[in-house]
Order: structure tokens, then sequence, then C-alpha cells
């Protein structure tokens, strides 16, 4: 049974989304969304940009929830702890549009080849995450960050490439609707020689 199909109480409207991500660096952020912003002028569209302060990479979702569970929220966090990585680098060069719902694609900011470093970096989250009891998979990650929802599609653009150190990690909160994202923890990478 789903937290939606308990017996005896009535189906409420999922309105949390818990997940891992990192965000870029608030200068990486201005230089991703004027990116975005040259694109909007050259490409019909009827999206509106995201906030630059919400922009991130999506590293695992831990689900949707009616309210976080506290738990969930502590097993996830000691999950993170478990991890330490060297800072790296990440580096995006295209822009293109996902498939999606018709009417809201997602127009995202991808690289030609995901980074080594964040996908190495992804494989220890979802180790850990698995340790923590959560089934977490490896598979499908494709890292991109998500610029706004268009009901148009183009083709594939390469812009010039945009590269940012990755130093930390955090688990957020998204609340559905609401364009909120409140950070439930925030861990930096170090490699102090722990596996």
């Amino acid at each position: 049974m789903t937290q939606l199909t308990l017996p005896g109480i009535e189906a409420g409207r999922l309105e949390h989304h818990l997940f891992f991500a990192v965000k870029p660096d608030p200068d990486t952020a201005a230089r991703i969304a004027d990116q975005a912003g040259r694109l909007q002028a050259e490409v019909p569209v009827e999206g509106r940009l995201q906030d630059a302060d919400r922009f991130h990479i999506t590293l695992q979702s831990l689900g949707p929830f009616m309210q976080v569970p506290s738990g969930v929220a502590a097993r996830a966090c000691l999950a993170a702890q478990r991890i330490h990585v060297a800072p790296f680098d990440v580096t995006f060069d295209r822009i293109l549009s996902f498939k999606g719902r018709p009417g809201n694609f997602p127009w995202v900011l991808t690289p030609e080849i995901a980074p080594g470093a964040l996908t190495a970096f992804h494989q220890k989250l979802v180790d850990a995450l698995n340790w923590a009891g959560f089934r977490a998979s490896g598979r499908h990650f494709t890292p991109h960050v998500t610029l706004l929802y268009s009901e148009h599609r183009f083709r594939p653009r390469e812009i010039a490439p945009i590269t940012w150190r990755v130093r930390e990690f955090v688990l957020i909160d998204s609340w559905f609707g609401k364009t909120h994202h409140e950070i439930k923890g925030c861990w930096p990478l170090s490699d102090d020689g722990l596996q």
C-alpha cells in the first residue's frame, strides 16, 4: 500500500517532493539565466524562466509526500553524512527540450557527456541511501538543470560552456505549486580520507 491507499484514510494531496541536489553558486546561476534568456529571445516560448536561486541538478528523488515524514528526512541525513568526496567541476554546454507532457516540455541545460566526477558522486549517494534503507537507483541519471517549461520543443543548441565547482550538496523539500524550496540539510564536499 502507498500513502494514498491506506484503508479508512482519505487520500490527500501530495504537497512535498524531497530530493538531493547540487546547486550552482549565485554567479553561475546568473550565467545560466543569461543563456536561457538569450534562447528565449530566439525561440517562441510561453513559459517563465525558473528563478535562478532554484536552479539545481537533481541527484536522487526520495519521493512525493503529503508531509515529509521525520524518519525519512533523518535517514536521508544519515546517508548524506557517509559521503566523503572532494569538490569537483561540472561543465554544461547545451540547452535542449526533454519530452514531457503535451504542452509542458522542460527546457534544460545539460552536458554533451555526463561529467565523470558527478556520475561517481551520484553513485556514492545511491550507495549511501541504500545503506540507510532507501531503494535508490543509479540507473537513468541524466544530469540537467531545468530552466523552464514550455508548450514548444526545439532542437538542441550548443552554448558557451558553463563550468562551476560543486562544493556541497543539499536535501531539498520542494513545495508543489508554491515555487518554494526549503533546504533540509547541506553537506560540504571534502575528501578527508574516509570512504
